[in-house]
């Protein structure tokens, strides 16, 4: 039987960085029943890579993976298909069944970057999911209304403003409750926006004469441009399986401001030593650049070696430092070849989105507009800056220090 104290240390680490606790008093007697919970976090495999805006969900799920609860990390190939409408002004592409199980598959090899494997177990919702009957599933449709589905704010404001819902649509929340009704899950997590759905889960469990599960909701973290969540889709992410180089580079770019909130969901630093490196700056005994470069590597250590993290960070350091500025010593080259030139020169822009150096020419121009696209040692500042045959151009996005040599071809 664990005492009270015991419980409370476990809250203490379960609350930290969490929004809410649905209820912490339920969750509190569960800890003092059982020794082991089942522990719940859906993910829907809609795109291959995970971020640092997932790490945030899978951190609270280590931790309690090292209170010693068992972990179900549900893969949602089920309900992946249907597509979940959070946050959507309209009906969302649904995904093959192709896509998903690709996009698990990515999933599975990520996530044990922090999760312990031989301590977690993956589960696919098709598994009850796809064998269900008409019956049940008119049986389950049964335990809502259409009046609380509306509840859920992105539905209310597609039917006030004429734009439709799908009947699919409704179903989503129901079945990612179902799967807490067949896992007998007493703990789910997921992001602020899921809260409806993790809700629905509780009270699917209830009528299904279950105890319901607590739910903690996580924030959402926000992305590199310092405004909006983290998402692949803006392109303000920072992939978890990125180059250590190109973590640090994306962290040291993130506001003062914003390191803060990095600080208490991205590592486990103590609150009060957060506060004493606020303190620290504030009295000018800190450079905020060293403060963040703490922060990046607290966050990197989590995620690769430390030695390939410090060996990426002096790298770093060593190219972005303008009086004795070194290139690293291997630089990705791509040749282009004179049927390039054939019509016309061709665009810098084009030809960075052509090989992935960039991911489109609004980025581009975007990133010469903020002064961030470099020719050698000079910033670029024309969007329509052509190449020419027989020259060979060496670029560099300034704050992640990413090089491209191009080498291009005199003649036929």
């Amino acid at each position: 039987m664990k005492t009270e104290a015991h419980i409370q240390s476990e809250l203490e680490k379960i609350r930290r960085g969490t929004v809410e606790i649905i209820s912490e008093k339920e969750l509190s007697a569960k800890l003092g029943k059982k020794d082991v919970l089942k522990v719940k976090a859906g993910f829907d495999p809609t795109a291959p890579d995970l971020h640092l805006g997932h790490f945030v969900l899978l951190r609270k799920l280590r931790h309690f993976q090292e209170l010693g609860h068992e972990i179900n990390f549900l893969l949602g190939d089920f309900t992946g298909m249907i597509g979940d409408p959070t946050g959507k002004s309209e009906t969302r592409k649904r995904l093959t069944k192709e896509e998903v199980l690709i996009n698990s598959e990515t999933y599975q090899k990520q996530v044990f970057k922090i999760l312990d494997e031989s301590k977690t177990k993956i589960i696919y919702n098709s598994e009850w999911c796809l064998g269900l009957k008409i019956e049940e599933v008119l049986a389950l449709t049964s335990k809502y209304t259409v009046s609380q589905m509306l509840e859920r704010d992105d539905f209310t404001k597609r039917y006030k403003s004429g734009n439709p819902i799908s009947i699919i649509e409704f179903l989503y929340p129901l079945f990612q409750g179902y799967d807490s009704v067949v896992m007998k899950s007493d703990v789910e997590l997921g992001g602020t926006d899921q809260k409806f759905n993790l809700l629905v889960g509780r009270d699917l469990q209830r009528e299904y004469g279950l105890a319901p599960q607590c739910v903690v909701t996580m924030p959402l973290l926000v992305g590199l441009d310092g405004t909006k969540k983290m998402s692949k889709s803006l392109g303000n992410y920072i992939g978890i399986t990125e180059a250590p180089i190109d973590i640090y580079g994306k962290i040291m770019s993130i506001s003062d401001d914003l390191m803060w909130n990095y600080f208490d969901l991205l590592t486990d630093l103590p609150a009060t030593e957060i506060v004493n490196r606020k303190a620290a700056i504030q009295n000018k005994s800190a450079h905020p650049k060293e403060v963040k470069t703490e922060l990046a590597l607290l966050i990197m250590d989590q995620l690769n070696e430390k030695e390939e993290n410090r060996a990426a960070v002096d790298e770093w350091a060593k190219v972005h430092n303008t009086k004795n500025r070194s290139l690293p010593e291997e630089i990705r080259t791509e040749i282009l070849s004179a049927e390039v030139f054939r019509e016309k020169p061709p665009l810098l822009l084009s030809i960075l989105v052509q090989f992935s150096f960039i991911p489109s020419t609004s980025e581009g121009r975007r990133l010469i507009a903020s002064g961030g696209l470099y020719l050698e040692e000079e910033k670029l500042t024309d969007p329509n800056f052509t190449l020419e045959r027989g020259k060979e151009y060496l670029v560099r996005q300034g704050k992640k220090g990413k090089f491209l040599r191009i080498i291009t071809h005199k003649s036929d």
